[in-house]
Protein backbone atom coordinates (compact mmCIF):
# COMPACT_ATOMS: atom_id res chain seq x y z
CA UNK A 1 0.00 0.00 0.00
CA UNK A 2 2.69 2.33 1.18
CA UNK A 3 4.19 2.22 -2.87
CA UNK A 4 0.66 2.63 -4.23
CA UNK A 5 -0.24 5.74 -2.09
CA UNK A 6 3.69 7.14 -3.32
CA UNK A 7 2.24 6.50 -6.85
CA UNK A 8 -0.60 8.18 -6.48
CA UNK A 9 1.10 11.34 -4.50
CA UNK A 10 3.10 11.32 -7.66
CA UNK A 11 1.01 11.11 -10.57
CA UNK A 12 -0.77 14.15 -8.60
CA UNK A 13 2.25 16.39 -8.31
CA UNK A 14 2.98 15.58 -12.44
CA UNK A 15 -0.59 16.41 -13.03
CA UNK A 16 -0.87 19.85 -11.35
CA UNK A 17 2.66 20.69 -12.90
CA UNK A 18 1.00 20.25 -16.13
CA UNK A 19 -1.44 23.40 -15.06
CA UNK A 20 -4.67 21.26 -16.12
CA UNK A 21 -6.13 22.29 -13.02
CA UNK A 22 -5.53 26.13 -13.21
CA UNK A 23 -7.92 27.48 -15.73
CA UNK A 24 -10.98 28.54 -13.82
CA UNK A 25 -13.70 26.52 -16.14
CA UNK A 26 -11.69 23.23 -15.63
CA UNK A 27 -12.51 24.02 -11.84
CA UNK A 28 -16.52 24.69 -12.60
CA UNK A 29 -16.68 21.89 -14.42
CA UNK A 30 -14.96 19.29 -11.94
CA UNK A 31 -17.22 20.67 -9.45
CA UNK A 32 -20.89 20.37 -11.33
CA UNK A 33 -19.47 17.15 -11.81
CA UNK A 34 -19.29 16.36 -8.16
CA UNK A 35 -22.60 18.37 -7.65
CA UNK A 36 -24.32 16.32 -10.17
CA UNK A 37 -23.22 12.59 -8.42
CA UNK A 38 -23.57 13.68 -4.64
CA UNK A 39 -27.40 14.36 -6.31
CA UNK A 40 -27.45 10.77 -7.97
CA UNK A 41 -25.81 9.10 -4.74
CA UNK A 42 -27.95 10.68 -2.27
CA UNK A 43 -30.05 7.77 -1.33
CA UNK A 44 -27.13 5.73 -0.97
CA UNK A 45 -25.51 8.22 1.30
CA UNK A 46 -28.33 8.24 3.30
CA UNK A 47 -28.14 4.85 4.11
CA UNK A 48 -24.29 4.83 4.85
CA UNK A 49 -25.15 7.51 7.62
CA UNK A 50 -27.59 5.76 8.95
CA UNK A 51 -25.41 2.48 8.84
CA UNK A 52 -22.37 4.12 10.42
CA UNK A 53 -24.20 6.61 13.07
CA UNK A 54 -27.57 5.67 12.75
CA UNK A 55 -28.87 9.04 11.26
CA UNK A 56 -31.99 10.02 9.82
CA UNK A 57 -32.18 10.62 6.21
CA UNK A 58 -33.52 14.49 7.41
CA UNK A 59 -30.42 14.56 9.75
CA UNK A 60 -28.14 12.97 6.91
CA UNK A 61 -29.05 15.75 4.87
CA UNK A 62 -29.85 18.60 6.94
CA UNK A 63 -26.34 18.06 8.59
CA UNK A 64 -24.53 16.68 5.57
CA UNK A 65 -25.60 16.32 1.96
CA UNK A 66 -27.31 19.42 2.10
CA UNK A 67 -24.42 21.83 3.52
CA UNK A 68 -22.09 19.76 0.92
CA UNK A 69 -24.18 20.78 -2.28
CA UNK A 70 -24.65 24.82 -0.69
CA UNK A 71 -20.89 24.68 -0.64
CA UNK A 72 -20.56 23.69 -3.96
CA UNK A 73 -22.94 25.85 -5.12
CA UNK A 74 -21.61 29.20 -3.45
CA UNK A 75 -18.01 27.90 -4.66
CA UNK A 76 -19.15 27.35 -8.59
CA UNK A 77 -20.77 31.18 -8.31
CA UNK A 78 -18.15 32.54 -6.70
CA UNK A 79 -14.88 30.94 -8.06
CA UNK A 80 -14.69 33.58 -11.03
CA UNK A 81 -14.27 36.35 -8.45
CA UNK A 82 -12.04 34.67 -5.39
CA UNK A 83 -9.63 33.17 -8.38
CA UNK A 84 -8.82 36.88 -9.99
CA UNK A 85 -6.20 39.23 -9.29
CA UNK A 86 -6.74 41.72 -7.41
CA UNK A 87 -5.51 45.04 -7.63
CA UNK A 88 -4.30 46.82 -4.66
CA UNK A 89 -2.59 50.56 -4.07
CA UNK A 90 0.70 51.63 -4.97
CA UNK A 91 3.05 53.69 -3.06
CA UNK A 92 4.31 56.79 -4.86
CA UNK A 93 7.90 55.48 -4.51
CA UNK A 94 7.31 52.59 -6.56
CA UNK A 95 6.46 54.79 -9.54
CA UNK A 96 5.79 53.40 -11.58
CA UNK A 97 3.84 50.24 -11.66
CA UNK A 98 0.74 47.98 -10.41
CA UNK A 99 0.50 46.01 -7.23
CA UNK A 100 -1.75 43.14 -6.98
CA UNK A 101 -1.97 39.73 -5.20
CA UNK A 102 -2.68 36.83 -7.05
CA UNK A 103 -4.15 33.45 -5.25
CA UNK A 104 -2.57 30.36 -6.50
CA UNK A 105 -3.23 27.03 -5.79
CA UNK A 106 -0.74 25.03 -3.15
CA UNK A 107 -0.41 22.41 -5.66
CA UNK A 108 -0.86 18.46 -4.06
CA UNK A 109 -2.98 18.63 -0.84
CA UNK A 110 -4.09 16.01 1.68
CA UNK A 111 -7.44 15.94 3.28
CA UNK A 112 -7.72 13.86 6.44
CA UNK A 113 -11.63 13.86 7.17
CA UNK A 114 -13.31 12.98 10.85
CA UNK A 115 -16.07 10.00 12.12
CA UNK A 116 -18.74 12.15 12.99
CA UNK A 117 -19.53 13.97 9.65
CA UNK A 118 -17.59 11.22 7.57
CA UNK A 119 -19.73 12.81 4.27
CA UNK A 120 -19.87 16.73 4.71
CA UNK A 121 -16.00 16.65 6.13
CA UNK A 122 -14.39 14.84 3.16
CA UNK A 123 -16.38 16.86 0.63
CA UNK A 124 -16.70 20.12 1.97
CA UNK A 125 -12.49 20.71 2.29
CA UNK A 126 -12.52 18.79 -1.35
CA UNK A 127 -14.81 21.03 -2.52
CA UNK A 128 -12.57 24.21 -1.20
CA UNK A 129 -9.21 22.23 -3.07
CA UNK A 130 -10.76 21.99 -6.02
CA UNK A 131 -11.82 25.64 -6.71
CA UNK A 132 -8.47 26.61 -5.76
CA UNK A 133 -7.11 24.29 -8.57
CA UNK A 134 -5.18 22.12 -6.17
CA UNK A 135 -5.50 18.19 -6.69
CA UNK A 136 -6.26 16.26 -3.39
CA UNK A 137 -6.04 12.89 -1.76
CA UNK A 138 -8.77 11.86 0.32
CA UNK A 139 -8.18 10.14 3.50
CA UNK A 140 -11.83 8.88 4.99
CA UNK A 141 -11.96 7.51 8.51
CA UNK A 142 -11.86 3.92 8.53
CA UNK A 143 -14.33 4.32 12.04
CA UNK A 144 -17.01 5.11 9.34
CA UNK A 145 -16.78 2.66 6.69
CA UNK A 146 -20.29 2.76 4.78
CA UNK A 147 -19.53 6.01 4.33
CA UNK A 148 -16.03 6.31 3.49
CA UNK A 149 -17.13 3.42 0.35
CA UNK A 150 -19.93 5.72 -0.59
CA UNK A 151 -17.13 9.01 -0.66
CA UNK A 152 -15.00 6.92 -2.63
CA UNK A 153 -17.83 5.48 -5.21
CA UNK A 154 -18.55 8.91 -6.14
CA UNK A 155 -15.00 10.32 -6.51
CA UNK A 156 -13.86 7.38 -8.78
CA UNK A 157 -16.90 8.40 -10.56
CA UNK A 158 -16.16 11.96 -11.31
CA UNK A 159 -12.64 12.05 -11.11
CA UNK A 160 -8.93 10.48 -12.36
CA UNK A 161 -6.92 9.37 -9.13
CA UNK A 162 -3.90 11.55 -10.78
CA UNK A 163 -6.28 14.82 -10.22
CA UNK A 164 -8.71 13.32 -7.18
CA UNK A 165 -7.69 10.22 -5.26
CA UNK A 166 -9.45 8.12 -2.14
CA UNK A 167 -7.37 6.49 0.37
CA UNK A 168 -9.46 4.54 2.69
CA UNK A 169 -8.09 2.07 5.81
CA UNK A 170 -6.67 2.66 9.14
CA UNK A 171 -3.74 3.68 10.83
CA UNK A 172 -1.35 2.27 8.60
CA UNK A 173 -2.33 4.33 5.33
CA UNK A 174 -2.47 7.09 7.77
CA UNK A 175 1.15 7.04 8.72
CA UNK A 176 1.96 5.95 4.92
CA UNK A 177 -0.05 8.99 3.83
CA UNK A 178 1.73 11.71 6.38
CA UNK A 179 4.94 9.88 5.10
CA UNK A 180 4.97 11.90 2.04
CA UNK A 181 5.47 15.28 1.31
CA UNK A 182 2.33 17.01 0.64
CA UNK A 183 2.17 20.82 -0.07
CA UNK A 184 -0.94 21.35 2.12
CA UNK A 185 -2.60 19.00 4.75
CA UNK A 186 -6.08 19.70 6.34
CA UNK A 187 -7.01 17.95 9.15
CA UNK A 188 -10.10 17.32 10.87
CA UNK A 189 -10.02 15.09 14.28
CA UNK A 190 -8.91 14.92 17.47
CA UNK A 191 -5.99 17.26 19.69
CA UNK A 192 -3.88 13.97 19.88
CA UNK A 193 -3.90 12.91 16.33
CA UNK A 194 -4.14 16.49 15.32
CA UNK A 195 -0.60 16.65 17.10
CA UNK A 196 1.08 13.79 15.12
CA UNK A 197 -0.71 15.62 11.67
CA UNK A 198 1.18 18.85 13.02
CA UNK A 199 4.46 16.65 13.81
CA UNK A 200 4.75 15.02 10.36
CA UNK A 201 4.11 18.46 8.65
CA UNK A 202 7.03 20.03 10.12
CA UNK A 203 9.46 17.50 8.92
CA UNK A 204 8.53 19.31 5.17
CA UNK A 205 7.73 22.38 6.69
CA UNK A 206 3.80 22.10 5.46
CA UNK A 207 1.84 24.42 5.68
CA UNK A 208 -1.78 23.05 7.97
CA UNK A 209 -5.17 23.73 8.87
CA UNK A 210 -6.45 21.96 11.61
CA UNK A 211 -9.50 21.44 12.63
CA UNK A 212 -10.06 20.05 16.42
CA UNK A 213 -12.33 20.72 19.31
CA UNK A 214 -12.32 20.94 22.87
CA UNK A 215 -14.79 21.43 25.87
CA UNK A 216 -17.59 23.85 24.42
CA UNK A 217 -18.98 26.05 27.08
CA UNK A 218 -22.52 27.03 27.22
CA UNK A 219 -23.40 30.08 29.29
CA UNK A 220 -26.96 30.79 30.42
CA UNK A 221 -26.97 33.93 32.64
CA UNK A 222 -30.19 35.47 34.51
CA UNK A 223 -31.66 37.21 31.90
CA UNK A 224 -31.80 34.21 29.54
CA UNK A 225 -34.85 33.42 27.94
CA UNK A 226 -34.65 29.93 29.67
CA UNK A 227 -37.45 27.96 28.10
CA UNK A 228 -36.19 28.82 23.82
CA UNK A 229 -32.62 28.55 25.50
CA UNK A 230 -33.16 24.49 26.67
CA UNK A 231 -34.91 23.96 23.40
CA UNK A 232 -31.89 25.56 21.98
CA UNK A 233 -29.37 23.85 23.75
CA UNK A 234 -30.85 20.76 23.23
CA UNK A 235 -30.84 21.09 19.97
CA UNK A 236 -27.29 21.63 19.23
CA UNK A 237 -26.47 18.83 22.07
CA UNK A 238 -27.86 15.69 21.41
CA UNK A 239 -27.60 16.25 17.39
CA UNK A 240 -25.78 13.73 15.79
CA UNK A 241 -25.77 11.89 19.36
CA UNK A 242 -23.23 14.78 20.59
CA UNK A 243 -20.83 13.69 18.32
CA UNK A 244 -20.14 16.89 17.11
CA UNK A 245 -17.27 18.93 17.09
CA UNK A 246 -19.09 22.30 18.09
CA UNK A 247 -21.70 20.46 20.23
CA UNK A 248 -22.23 22.10 23.76
CA UNK A 249 -20.08 20.32 26.01
CA UNK A 250 -21.58 21.14 29.54
CA UNK A 251 -23.79 24.01 30.87
CA UNK A 252 -22.28 26.98 32.59
CA UNK A 253 -25.53 28.91 34.20
CA UNK A 254 -26.26 31.43 36.84
CA UNK A 255 -27.14 29.20 40.46
CA UNK A 256 -30.29 31.07 40.38
CA UNK A 257 -31.89 29.63 36.98
CA UNK A 258 -30.27 26.86 37.45
CA UNK A 259 -33.45 24.87 38.37
CA UNK A 260 -35.56 26.23 35.91
CA UNK A 261 -33.06 25.46 33.37
CA UNK A 262 -32.97 22.06 34.18
CA UNK A 263 -36.41 21.85 33.74
CA UNK A 264 -36.84 22.60 30.68
CA UNK A 265 -33.85 20.84 29.61
CA UNK A 266 -35.76 17.75 30.79
CA UNK A 267 -38.92 18.99 29.31
CA UNK A 268 -37.25 19.62 25.91
CA UNK A 269 -35.62 16.17 25.66
CA UNK A 270 -38.90 14.27 26.16
CA UNK A 271 -40.01 16.51 23.37
CA UNK A 272 -37.95 16.35 20.70
CA UNK A 273 -36.95 12.23 21.60
CA UNK A 274 -39.85 11.57 23.34
CA UNK A 275 -40.34 9.06 26.41
CA UNK A 276 -38.16 6.85 25.20
CA UNK A 277 -35.22 7.70 23.13
CA UNK A 278 -33.26 4.55 22.67
CA UNK A 279 -36.14 3.38 20.55
CA UNK A 280 -36.88 6.61 18.62
CA UNK A 281 -35.31 5.60 14.93
CA UNK A 282 -34.47 9.36 14.57
CA UNK A 283 -32.64 9.06 17.29
CA UNK A 284 -28.57 7.78 16.18
CA UNK A 285 -26.06 6.21 18.12
CA UNK A 286 -22.55 6.51 19.51
CA UNK A 287 -20.14 5.11 16.58
CA UNK A 288 -18.45 2.14 17.93
CA UNK A 289 -18.10 0.15 21.22
CA UNK A 290 -14.81 1.96 21.90
CA UNK A 291 -16.25 5.03 22.13
CA UNK A 292 -19.65 3.79 23.64
CA UNK A 293 -17.61 2.73 26.80
CA UNK A 294 -15.79 5.63 27.22
CA UNK A 295 -18.74 7.92 27.19
CA UNK A 296 -20.23 5.56 29.95
CA UNK A 297 -16.88 6.12 31.95
CA UNK A 298 -17.30 9.32 32.08
CA UNK A 299 -20.87 10.18 33.93
CA UNK A 300 -20.95 9.81 37.35
CA UNK A 301 -24.57 8.16 37.76
CA UNK A 302 -25.28 9.70 41.26
CA UNK A 303 -25.25 13.34 39.28
CA UNK A 304 -27.22 11.94 37.01
CA UNK A 305 -30.97 14.09 37.04
CA UNK A 306 -31.85 12.40 33.35
CA UNK A 307 -31.48 10.15 31.00
CA UNK A 308 -28.94 7.87 31.83
CA UNK A 309 -30.09 4.95 30.29
CA UNK A 310 -28.13 2.82 27.60
CA UNK A 311 -28.54 0.18 25.00
CA UNK A 312 -25.21 -1.72 24.89
CA UNK A 313 -25.87 -3.72 22.36
CA UNK A 314 -26.80 -1.13 19.24
CA UNK A 315 -23.89 1.56 20.94
CA UNK A 316 -27.04 4.04 21.94
CA UNK A 317 -26.77 6.28 25.25
CA UNK A 318 -30.02 8.34 26.01
CA UNK A 319 -29.69 11.79 26.19
CA UNK A 320 -28.64 12.50 29.50
CA UNK A 321 -28.31 15.30 32.44
CA UNK A 322 -25.66 15.94 35.01
CA UNK A 323 -26.70 18.40 38.02
CA UNK A 324 -23.97 19.54 40.61
CA UNK A 325 -21.45 19.13 38.35
CA UNK A 326 -17.71 20.43 39.22
CA UNK A 327 -14.89 21.50 37.23
CA UNK A 328 -12.95 18.46 38.89
CA UNK A 329 -15.36 15.80 38.05
CA UNK A 330 -14.21 13.32 35.79
CA UNK A 331 -16.75 14.31 33.14
CA UNK A 332 -14.86 17.53 32.99
CA UNK A 333 -11.59 16.18 31.91
CA UNK A 334 -12.05 16.05 28.48
CA UNK A 335 -14.27 16.27 25.83
CA UNK A 336 -17.57 14.43 25.94
CA UNK A 337 -18.47 14.08 22.66
CA UNK A 338 -21.69 12.27 23.16
CA UNK A 339 -24.81 12.56 24.49
CA UNK A 340 -24.08 14.25 28.32
CA UNK A 341 -24.25 17.01 29.40
CA UNK A 342 -23.51 18.05 32.75
CA UNK A 343 -24.38 21.85 34.37
CA UNK A 344 -22.23 24.06 36.70
CA UNK A 345 -23.00 27.19 37.66
CA UNK A 346 -21.84 30.55 39.03
CA UNK A 347 -23.19 33.23 41.30
CA UNK A 348 -22.19 36.69 39.68
CA UNK A 349 -21.74 36.71 36.24
CA UNK A 350 -17.66 38.24 36.51
CA UNK A 351 -16.92 35.11 37.78
CA UNK A 352 -17.50 33.22 34.14
CA UNK A 353 -13.89 34.94 32.81
CA UNK A 354 -12.24 33.80 35.63
CA UNK A 355 -12.95 30.55 35.08
CA UNK A 356 -12.61 30.41 32.15
CA UNK A 357 -9.69 32.39 30.79
CA UNK A 358 -6.78 29.84 31.75
CA UNK A 359 -8.56 26.68 30.62
CA UNK A 360 -8.04 25.22 26.71
CA UNK A 361 -9.21 27.78 24.26
CA UNK A 362 -12.60 25.62 23.00
CA UNK A 363 -13.82 25.65 19.08
CA UNK A 364 -17.22 27.00 20.25
CA UNK A 365 -18.99 28.40 22.85
CA UNK A 366 -22.34 29.59 23.34
CA UNK A 367 -24.30 33.00 25.34
CA UNK A 368 -28.02 32.37 26.00
CA UNK A 369 -28.37 36.26 27.26
CA UNK A 370 -30.26 39.59 27.06
CA UNK A 371 -27.54 41.25 28.91
CA UNK A 372 -25.89 43.59 25.88
CA UNK A 373 -23.12 44.35 28.75
CA UNK A 374 -22.48 40.41 29.44
CA UNK A 375 -22.60 39.89 25.68
CA UNK A 376 -20.12 42.28 24.70
CA UNK A 377 -18.04 40.68 27.32
CA UNK A 378 -18.14 37.43 26.62
CA UNK A 379 -17.65 38.23 22.69
CA UNK A 380 -14.35 40.29 23.20
CA UNK A 381 -12.71 39.05 25.93
CA UNK A 382 -12.74 34.77 25.65
CA UNK A 383 -11.31 33.34 23.05
CA UNK A 384 -12.58 30.79 21.51
CA UNK A 385 -13.17 29.57 17.58
CA UNK A 386 -16.39 30.90 16.87
CA UNK A 387 -19.87 30.69 18.67
CA UNK A 388 -23.52 31.70 18.74
CA UNK A 389 -25.46 34.65 20.85
CA UNK A 390 -28.65 32.65 22.06
CA UNK A 391 -28.20 29.78 19.76
CA UNK A 392 -25.78 26.79 19.22
CA UNK A 393 -23.90 25.31 16.28
CA UNK A 394 -25.70 27.13 13.20
CA UNK A 395 -22.41 29.17 13.01
CA UNK A 396 -20.52 26.79 11.18
CA UNK A 397 -24.17 26.32 8.72
CA UNK A 398 -22.81 29.47 6.70
CA UNK A 399 -21.17 30.29 3.46
CA UNK A 400 -20.53 33.52 3.87
CA UNK A 401 -17.89 33.24 7.48
CA UNK A 402 -14.94 30.93 7.63
CA UNK A 403 -15.11 28.23 10.39
CA UNK A 404 -12.22 26.80 12.22
CA UNK A 405 -10.64 26.82 16.35
CA UNK A 406 -7.66 28.84 17.94
CA UNK A 407 -5.16 27.73 20.45
CA UNK A 408 -6.05 23.90 21.35
CA UNK A 409 -9.04 23.40 19.10
CA UNK A 410 -7.22 24.32 15.69
CA UNK A 411 -5.93 26.61 13.77
CA UNK A 412 -6.75 28.09 10.52
CA UNK A 413 -10.33 28.50 8.57
CA UNK A 414 -12.53 26.92 6.01
CA UNK A 415 -16.19 27.63 4.49
CA UNK A 416 -16.67 29.65 1.50
CA UNK A 417 -14.57 32.23 0.62
CA UNK A 418 -12.14 31.45 3.77
CA UNK A 419 -12.03 27.66 2.58
CA UNK A 420 -11.17 28.99 -1.29
CA UNK A 421 -8.07 30.94 0.49
CA UNK A 422 -7.16 28.49 2.97
CA UNK A 423 -6.60 26.02 0.10
CA UNK A 424 -4.26 28.82 -1.69
CA UNK A 425 -1.34 30.71 -1.83
CA UNK A 426 -1.68 34.31 -1.81
CA UNK A 427 1.09 35.82 -4.04
CA UNK A 428 1.85 39.44 -3.29
CA UNK A 429 3.25 40.97 -6.80
CA UNK A 430 4.54 44.14 -8.11
CA UNK A 431 4.53 44.39 -11.62
CA UNK A 432 7.14 47.55 -12.68
CA UNK A 433 6.99 49.99 -15.94
CA UNK A 434 10.30 50.18 -18.11
CA UNK A 435 9.35 54.01 -19.75
CA UNK A 436 11.50 55.61 -16.26
CA UNK A 437 13.45 54.51 -13.60
CA UNK A 438 14.36 56.56 -10.45
CA UNK A 439 18.06 56.96 -10.32
CA UNK A 440 17.77 57.44 -6.38
CA UNK A 441 17.30 53.87 -5.22
CA UNK A 442 20.41 52.83 -6.77
CA UNK A 443 24.27 53.67 -5.25
CA UNK A 444 26.61 55.99 -4.91
CA UNK A 445 23.77 57.64 -2.09
CA UNK A 446 25.83 60.37 -1.55
CA UNK A 447 23.85 63.02 -4.27
CA UNK A 448 21.70 64.99 -0.71
CA UNK A 449 18.47 65.58 -3.24
CA UNK A 450 18.25 61.55 -3.51
CA UNK A 451 18.39 61.28 0.53
CA UNK A 452 15.50 64.20 0.10
CA UNK A 453 13.13 62.67 -1.96
CA UNK A 454 13.57 59.25 -0.11
CA UNK A 455 12.84 60.89 3.20
CA UNK A 456 9.68 62.84 1.20
CA UNK A 457 8.54 59.41 -0.39
CA UNK A 458 8.70 57.27 2.59
CA UNK A 459 7.69 59.04 5.96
Amino acid sequence: MKMEISDIVIKQREYFNSGATLPVKFRKEALRKLYISVQKHESEIQEALKADLGKSSFESYMCEIGMALSEISHMIKKIKKYAAPKRVHTPIAQFASKSYIQPTPYGNVLIMSPWNYPFLLSIGPLVDAIAAGDTAVVKPSAYSPATSEVVKKIITECFPTEYIAVVTGGRRENADLLGQKFDFIFFTGSQSVGKEVLRHAAENLTPVVLELGGKSPCIVDDTAKIKLAAKRIVFGKFLNCGQTCVAPDYILCDKRVKNELIGELCAEITRQFGEKPLDNENYGKIINEKHFERICNLVDYDKVVFGGKTDKANNKIAPTVMDNVNFDDKVMQEEIFGPVLPVLTFEKFDEVFELLRDRQKPLALYLFSENKRHIKYVTERLRYGGGCINDTIIHLATTEMGFGGVGESGMGQYHGKAGFDAFSHTKSIVHKKTFIDLNMRYQPYGKSVYGKLVRFFLK
